[in-house]
C-alpha cells in the first residue's frame, strides 16, 4: 500500500534516492515548485475551465522557471514570474485556438446543388461529339468566340468553322433528343 502525505510550504520534498543530498539551488527549486504547484494549478483550472490543461500550463511555467533558476532564485517574488509566465502561456494558447476556430470557420464547405438534369444530359453530348467539333461548339456558345475568332485560334478557315459548328449541332439535337427521349419512356 502506497501511502502519501502533502507536502506543506515548509516541508522537504521526500528523496526518492533515498538519502544523497542534491545541491542547494535543486532543493530550493523544488521547496519551490512543491509549496506554489497546486495553488498555481487552482488559478489556471479557474481561467482555463480546464483542468488538465491548467496543469499543463503551469508544468511549462515551472519548467521555464527551472531551466532560469539562478537567476530567478535571486527575485524578490520569482512566485510572480511563474504565475505571470502560466498565465500568458494560458493567453497564448487561447489566442492561437481563436485563430484556429476563425480560420475553420472560413474553410467551411459550400453546398452547391448538383448538376441539373439538362446540364448532365448536354455534358454526356457534348462527349460524344468528334473533338474539333466540341471544341468549337463550346467557344462559339459558351465562351462567345465569333466564327472569324474561332478559325483564327484553330488556324483554319471561316469556312471549316461553320461546318464544325453546324455538324456539331445537329449531332448534339440527336443525342440530345435521344436522351430526352430515354427519359420519357422511364
Amino acid at each position: 500500500m502506497l501511502v502519501t502525505r502533502d507536502v506543506q510550504v515548509g516541508d522537504r520534498p521526500p528523496d526518492p534516492l533515498g538519502g544523497s543530498a542534491p545541491r542547494a539551488t535543486e532543493l530550493v527549486f523544488d521547496d519551490f515548485y512543491h509549496a506554489h504547484f497546486r495553488g498555481l494549478v487552482v488559478q489556471l483550472t479557474a481561467y482555463t475551465g480546464d483542468r488538465g490543461q491548467a496543469q499543463d500550463l503551469v508544468q511549462e511555467a515551472f519548467c521555464r522557471a527551472y531551466a532560469r533558476w539562478d537567476r530567478l532564485a535571486r527575485y524578490d517574488d520569482p512566485l510572480s514570474w511563474v504565475r505571470r509566465v502560466a498565465w500568458n502561456l494560458g493567453h497564448n494558447r487561447w489566442r492561437r485556438l481563436r485563430t484556429a476556430q476563425a480560420w475553420l470557420l472560413r474553410q467551411r464547405e459550400t453546398h452547391v446543388a448538383g448538376p441539373s438534369p439538362d446540364r448532365v444530359a448536354l455534358d454526356a453530348a457534348l462527349a460524344k461529339l468528334p473533338p474539333k467539333q466540341r471544341r468549337a461548339v463550346v467557344l462559339h456558345y459558351l465562351a462567345d468566340l465569333s466564327v472569324a475568332e474561332i478559325a483564327a485560334q484553330e488556324r483554319v478557315a471561316e469556312g471549316t468553322v461553320k461546318s464544325w459548328l453546324h455538324r456539331g449541332r445537329t449531332a448534339l439535337a440527336t443525342h440530345l433528343r435521344d436522351t430526352n427521349e430515354e427519359v420519357r419512356d422511364v
